[in-house]
């Protein structure tokens, strides 16, 4: 194949953008799974624990990973859901609001960076080219079909 698969422009793209939020977070002692984790994080309600995992696509064992080890740096604290005490709501500290402010600098720095660059029809055109990308996806339109491999 010569031509470049909308896969692996997809993916470049995605592992480039992962690689530069990476660098960025390293340079305060994170990453980028722990800022898209404050980000996703209510700053002044709190999140249910069991939300957090589908808000942000991830599986429950990678998550944990991640809120154990943002529960160790101080970053957020568990807290029993007052309207339900079967559930924990993930609260974060007061260094876990100045780490969400520091994430959310880098990705609107991004976001600046991209639009001072890209022309807003084609950043319009990119937002819907995804959203039908996603849209496929969702609604199985793809490989909606059980495959046998006897």
């Amino acid at each position: 194949m010569k031509e470049k698969t909308i896969d692996y422009v997809l993916r470049a793209t995605w592992i480039a953008v992962s690689k530069m939020y990476n660098e960025e977070a390293g340079k305060a002692g994170s990453t980028m799974a722990t800022g898209f984790a404050l980000l996703s994080i209510d700053p002044e309600k709190g999140t249910p624990s069991t939300s957090l995992g589908p808000k942000m696509g991830m599986e429950a064992t990678s998550l944990s990973r991640i809120l154990k080890s943002m529960e160790e740096k101080g970053l957020i604290i568990r807290k029993k859901n007052p309207n339900d005490g079967r559930s924990v709501l993930l609260h974060l500290t007061t260094f876990g609001k100045e780490m969400r402010e520091f994430s959310k600098g880098v990705v609107l720095k991004f976001d600046e960076a991209v639009k001072e660059n890209v022309s807003e029809e084609d950043l319009k055109t990119f937002i819907k080219v995804a959203n039908s990308i996603s849209d496929l996806i969702s609604n199985k339109k793809i490989y909606n079909k059980e495959i046998s491999l006897k």
